[in-house]
């Protein structure tokens, strides 16, 4: 059983639980593997009822008092049962468990384990897990994988089937030399995968998850030197120089450039007619006016007779730089003759593009993937811009770029990434920084709250939609899966909470909801109904994290903020203060440690990204990865460049040796690192 093993073939998955799988894109034993546990539940000795924290999970060795009450609403049964033991004694609550009524035997002794919640001056756990004192002793001090679920796929069906893999997975010799892994303190990728999902303590998951990370970054790292390598000192092709067409369109724009947006644009300028290519990563902060500084550059290349391309990294990103472009050509008489590139274009549609591309009857191109697909031909392409550079793979900037006979390139990020890290990242790129806000800006006004806020948050988001304006809700998971709330911070679901707050605000309000899982073409259509104010508020994943510009948009609540990164909260409220109304961000966190809190503060303290991201480096460790969703930088499945910094500092030192010694990896004792480095860019470091 290798890698590419269908999951069919591991005993028990049937067409159903197939199906199941795919909606985690999980179609064969290597996905199987590559899908990491995304936390641990910590099963610790059981505590009397009077230590029982509120906020946080306990487990409590009580017995069974009695029933305290059971109903209906609609079509739920709510059951009501009391537990005492010799602190005290505390209320749970079960939905559609109706057999427990005869199964919890009054007098009886469980282990019941679940958020402990305050009610009035009782306390209360919805939902527990109940668990006999042999069953649970089994579970003490162990850290019990938690995964990533779809409904009707529980964490403990997935747990099966992964033990299951391993048992039966043949593993590839290691692709590092020994001295590698000694240097770098990396345990072997068998123990690694079997350790992160089925650690016997702390230390072996930290272990685990180090040789993990270090693979992931070693193989960016690599793919994205290599590229440099070749980028490096090319001499300029396509000479740029300015003219007047810059000139105007600046005069004529109704605000005034930055101080930071006109350092930025002289550096570019000075690039485009010096003697090597450009090579250059605009670093800026969510709104603060990157896209116009690439639009000069793309129409200084277009006055100079080259075409320019624009790749964002979804199609309503792509298609709202269209629109936007267009308006400048129809406002201010710009020389664009700008076409769309997208994979939902019609076959038709994308021939007339292609034909139009390689006679050069456009000189500019906008688009997504389709940008780099074999049957695009350019007829002098002089600049490639590519948006939210992040979520691009080496090898596909490298082909678009390929497209054109050393073509200048242009990288945009919102992501802000302390400068010690970007060095690491982003290697022999040159460095811009936007470090300012337009003028007229308003700053974001944040709050960190707890759950109990949520019916003043529904107040305050009916207050705005009366108002004419438009709101976001960010939820962690895409579906209700039965069984994260159990023994856990419950987490919310974008599925069922749109339909929560549809039952809480006013029926004139239009929520509708959004998840990657949607079709392509789906989602397109719900953020075009987003844009055009058809729907007022909007829940969805992260998917909107690099989304339309939605100027009306003016709050955006995060559920279960707890469980993202700094940075990646700092991108969603991006999302809104993008219009003259002022905005809001309301982050809710389910978890009410000190620690927690703490750590959300920073976000209400400041909406500056840097200061964000340098004050998430400080306060997060290599240790610590129970509980925190990733930041989503770079689209690592596992690594985090702020916990991880020490180990993307290793596998940078790594790389940099192999790239003094064996550039090509023509040497034999290189040949497996070759093949799983190819593999790694294929598939997105899924490779096992």
């Amino acid at each position: 059983m290798d890698g590419n093993t269908p999951v069919t073939e591991l005993k028990g998955v049937g067409a159903k639980t197939c199906e199941l799988f795919g909606k985690l894109d999980i179609h064969t034993v290597g996905d199987l593997l590559a899908a990491c546990p995304r936390d641990y539940e910590v099963f610790q000795e059981p505590v009397r009822i009077r230590e029982a924290a509120c906020g946080e999970v306990c487990s409590v060795h009580a017995a069974v008092s009695g029933v305290a009450g059971e109903r209906r609403i609609r079509k739920l049964y709510i059951l009501s049962v009391n537990i005492a033991d010799d602190s005290g004694g505390m209320q749970l609550t079960f939905y559609n468990m109706p057999f427990l009524k005869k199964t919890l035997r009054p007098g009886g002794f469980y282990i019941f384990r679940g958020l402990v919640r305050a009610k009035g001056a009782s306390k209360i756990i919805e939902q527990p897990k109940i668990f006999s004192r042999e069953d649970y002793k089994q579970l003490t001090d162990r850290l019990v994988p938690r995964y990533a679920l779809t409904k009707g796929l529980t964490s403990q069906a997935i747990q099966k089937y992964v033990r299951q893999a391993l048992s039966f997975y043949e593993f590839e010799p290691e692709y590092y030399e020994d001295f590698v892994l000694e240097e770098n303190h990396l345990v072997s990728r068998r123990e690694a995968v079997e350790a992160i999902h089925f650690p016997k303590d702390r230390e072996s998951l930290v272990k685990a998850r180090q040789r993990l990370v270090f693979d992931e970054f070693f193989s960016f790292l690599f793919q994205m030197r290599s590229g440099q390598r070749l980028q490096k000192e090319l001499p300029n092709s396509h000479k740029m120089f300015e003219t007047a067409d810059t000139v105007r369109f600046l005069e004529k724009l109704p605000f005034p450039l930055t101080k930071a947006q006109q350092k930025v644009w002289e550096e570019i300028r000075a690039d485009l007619g010096g003697q090597s290519s450009m090579n250059r990563l605009i670093q800026g902060d969510v709104g603060s006016g990157k896209t116009i500084v690439a639009v000069l550059a793309l129409l200084m290349a277009a006055a100079n007779g080259y075409q320019g391309a624009l790749m964002a990294p979804t199609e309503v990103l792509a298609m709202q730089h269209f629109e936007t472009i267009q308006n400048y050509v129809k406002e201010y008489g710009l020389i664009f003759r700008p076409v769309l590139l997208v994979g939902s274009m019609t076959a038709k549609e994308k021939r007339a593009a292609y034909e139009s591309i390689r006679e050069g009857e456009v000189n500019l191109v906008i688009g997504t993937h389709a940008l780099i697909q074999e049957k695009v031909r350019y007829r002098s392409l002089g600049l490639v811009v590519t948006d939210e550079q992040h979520r691009f793979g080496v090898r596909q900037r490298e082909l678009l770029a390929g497209k054109g006979e050393n073509p200048h390139i242009l990288v945009m990020s919102a992501t802000p990434i302390p400068r010690t890290l970007a060095i690491i990242l982003y290697g022999d790129l040159q460095f811009s920084v936007i470090d300012e806000l337009p003028v007229g800006r308003l700053p974001i006004k944040n709050c960190v709250v707890n759950t109990a806020y949520r019916p003043k948050a529904y107040q305050f988001i009916a207050g705005q939609v009366a108002q004419g304006r438009q709101v976001y809700v960010i939820c962690p998971q895409v579906e209700g899966d039965g069984d994260d709330s159990e023994g856990g911070l419950p987490l919310e679901n974008v599925v069922d909470y749109t339909e929560k707050l549809k039952n809480a605000l006013p029926a004139s309000v239009q929520v509708a909801y959004l998840h990657g899982k949607m079709r392509p073409g789906d989602k397109n259509r719900i953020m075009d109904q987003f844009a055009a104010h058809s729907i007022d508020v909007l829940v969805s994943t992260t998917v909107i994290e690099v989304g339309i510009n939605v100027p009306n948009a003016t709050v955006m609540m995060v559920e279960n903020a707890e469980r993202f990164g700094l940075a990646q909260l700092h991108q969603l409220r991006g999302r809104v203060g993008r219009g003259e109304h002022q905005s809001y961000c309301i982050f809710i966190s389910s978890d009410e440690k000190a620690q927690s809190m703490e750590r959300l503060q920073i976000l209400n303290k400041s909406n500056d990204g840097f200061y964000i991201a340098s004050e998430d480096l400080k306060l997060r460790g290599p240790g610590e990865m129970l509980g925190i969703r990733q930041s989503g930088e770079f689209s690592f499945r596992m690594g985090d460049i702020y916990a991880d910094a020490n180990v993307l500092k290793q596998a940078s030192e790594a790389v940099e040796r192999l790239l003094s010694t064996d550039p090509d990896l023509e040497k034999p004792e290189h040949a497996r690192l070759k093949c799983w480095l190819k593999a790694s860019a294929d598939v997105d470091f899924r490779s096992i």
